[in-house]
């Protein structure tokens, strides 16, 4: 990396980026000891990942200002494998699941993501912001009025304090103020202490107690596998955000590559797999916080906070982080999405649709965006089916048809392919121009096969004209009948 660059990313925006870390390492601590409770793990399984994580990626990720730690999405895969195995299997699964992820990096898979369209990113960047939102609710189950009078306090800081300056982060006011009102008033609001025990002691390097054996890499290799997959499809899904947020562009390959060094080094530290987070990272982002400090800063002063500020963390209200919370599922949500429904395609709004439904109903976002994806081929593919388009001339005079072929014959097409042809018609020689057509699957070489007998049958003479290379090359692969009888030498070039 030139050094410019690595100045840059690193000591471009330091202000900036440390006050936006310790937003961010405020808001990590509750979700980190949520999401342990979801694995069925100790919190400071959560949180020993978040911190090494974040650490780890800023030095080693792609997306500069973008914060990785323990997920919700991550610990639901999880349950099975901790209940049934234990901790130690848990950890060793990570540790594959980061290899998994740097075998993709080297591979580059992260180029794989300009296949999915910009309607699943906006399905799966709206179905975020409602799981985000959804996830504060059970904070104002069996809460007094002084928690949605702290909530909405909190809300109103968030957005009038930047009328005032801009100089601290807004988030982080909220937090210092709610948190200094709620110990001075005595209010009777849940803490961040309820959510469960800090950890005391810095994570310590260790090997997971398994025994090394096949039978152990086939009983965590399903899981590692799960867990590599959506962990990278949300970290590079992630990282498209923050660069749309930023204006600025990543590797995605050195994000995959950079999940997976971060997640080996978490399993060997005691800590569970983890990915990118867009809501810290949007809190990050919102927040200032734009270069690699600002992620490292987040890992550390999260270190820092619990083991040497624990005491004044556990008093911080979660009224105070839910209006965080709440904020970054307003600012996560597509807005214009909503506008712009009459608009775009159907097809565009029902893959969106689709998305949100499934993530939203499922807390899988690996089963919505593989839903969307899958919506948009099909939908792709049927459009560019009716693009193609078959015209017929009859020369009475040489008492041939010629049929010309436009636009594209694959699998979607290739029954419409063989309908534009009167294969029952009475003629000495039919000539089937494809110079402006193109032959993709076996599908369309199939189809070809079936008008072409067809003719011959029936006492037809057939003849193909104007191949281009690729086309020829997979008719000539596939094909079933004599193909010297019916193509002309002349193929185009």
């Amino acid at each position: 990396m030139p050094l410019r660059q690595l100045r840059t990313e690193w000591f471009g925006n330091i202000r900036g980026d440390l006050l936006a870390g310790m937003v961010v390492a405020l808001a990590l601590i509750p979700e980190a000891i949520a999401f342990s409770a979801i694995a069925g793990v100790d919190p400071k399984i959560g949180l020993y990942a978040s911190f090494s994580m974040a650490v780890i990626i800023a030095i080693v990720g792609g997306r500069p200002g973008m914060i990785s730690a323990a997920t919700g999405s991550m610990a639901l895969l999880m349950i099975t494998l901790v209940r049934d195995f234990g901790l130690q299997y848990l950890l060793a699964a990570t540790v594959l699941t980061g290899v998994l992820q740097v075998l993709a990096g080297i591979f580059r898979l992260g180029s794989l993501l300009r296949f999915v369209s910009r309607s699943v990113m906006t399905g799966f960047v709206n179905s975020l912001a409602i799981l985000i939102f959804l996830a504060q609710l059970p904070e104002f189950a069996g809460s007094g009025f002084s928690m949605y009078i702290m909530v909405a306090a909190g809300l109103a800081i968030i957005y009038l304090f930047p009328r005032i300056t801009k100089a601290v982060p807004s988030p982080l006011v909220c937090i210092v103020l709610l948190s200094v009102v709620s110990i001075i008033m005595g209010l009777p609001l849940r803490t961040v202490g309820d959510m469960g025990e800090l950890p005391s002691t810095l994570p310590a390097f260790l090997l997971p107690d398994i025994p090394f054996s096949l039978e152990t890499l086939w009983i965590i290799l399903p899981y590692s596998l799960t867990l590599a997959v959506v962990g990278l499809l949300e970290s590079l899904m992630t990282a498209s955000i923050v660069d749309d947020l930023t204006d600025t562009d990543s590797d995605k390959n050195r994000e995959c590559r950079g999940q997976g060094i971060a997640n080996i080094v978490t399993g060997f530290f005691g800590g569970m797999a983890s990915c990118a987070m867009i809501g810290q990272s949007v809190i990050n982002v919102k927040s200032g916080g734009r270069g690699r400090l600002s992620t490292f800063f987040a890992g550390a002063f999260l270190l820092f906070l619990i083991l040497v500020l624990s005491p004044l963390v556990r008093e911080i209200p979660m009224a105070a982080l839910v209006s965080v919370m709440i904020m970054v599922s307003i600012g996560t949500f597509s807005w214009t999405s909503l506008r712009e429904l009459r608009t775009r395609p159907k097809s565009s709004s029902l893959v969106m649709a689709a998305t949100i439904i499934v993530v939203v109903f499922t807390h899988d976002l690996a089963k919505g965006v593989f839903v969307g994806v899958l919506m948009s081929a099909l939908f792709f593919a049927r459009k560019v089916s009716q693009l193609m388009s078959i015209e017929s001339e009859l020369l009475e005079e040489e008492s041939r048809r010629v049929y010309n072929v436009f636009g594209q014959v694959f699998f979607a097409s290739a029954d419409n392919f063989v309908a534009a042809f009167d294969l029952n018609e009475v003629i000495e020689r039919v000539c089937i121009d494809v110079t402006s057509a193109h032959f993709w699957d076996i599908s369309a070489v199939h189809a070809l096969d079936k008008v072409v007998l067809k003719f011959r049958r029936n006492g037809t003479d057939v003849e193909v004209l104007g191949l281009n290379k690729a086309s020829a090359t997979i008719i000539d692969r596939l094909t079933i009948h004599n193909k010297t009888d019916i193509f002309k030498e002349a193929v185009k070039h």
